[in-house]
């Protein structure tokens, strides 16, 4: 259990670090997704470039402090378990969690959400293939 304390740990901290950079920056790295909306697109693309970096550096440090076995796909697993229950709160009280996003803003950012927790997924499952166990 204590390993799994670990990882929710770090699965905590991930969510924590995406949460208040939306709350600090959201309203001006987010665009109203509508048709034709080009800055949306980029910026849409933008964030998740910088989220997969961000994810690759997290899983990196990780696996430095985690050693066992699939380490990475624990933490991938977990923490995307960790991340969606927390943004289920997140989303229902946006108006108090992200104040100064209108809802347009709100649904760029559940557009973002949901293609990261892929990326949470997958950037771990890329790190297992590479790392040898014996």
């Amino acid at each position: 259990m204590k390993g799994f304390l670990f990882t929710a740990m770090w699965g905590l901290f991930v969510w924590l670090l995406a949460t208040l950079f939306f709350r600090l920056f959201g309203e001006y790295v987010l665009f109203h997704p509508g048709s034709g909306s080009v800055e949306f697109f980029i910026s849409t693309i933008l964030l998740l470039v910088g989220t997969s970096a961000v994810l690759w550096g997290v899983t990196y440090v990780y696996l430095l402090f985690d050693k066992t076995n699939h380490a990475t796909l624990k933490f991938g697993f977990f923490g995307t378990i960790i991340g969606l229950a927390l943004d289920t709160f997140t989303l229902s009280y946006h108006h108090l969690v992200f104040p100064k996003l209108d809802n347009s803003q709100v649904i760029a950012f559940t557009a973002w959400m949901t293609i990261a927790y892929a990326l949470y997924l997958f950037i771990p499952y890329i790190f297992n293939k590479k790392v040898s166990y014996k």
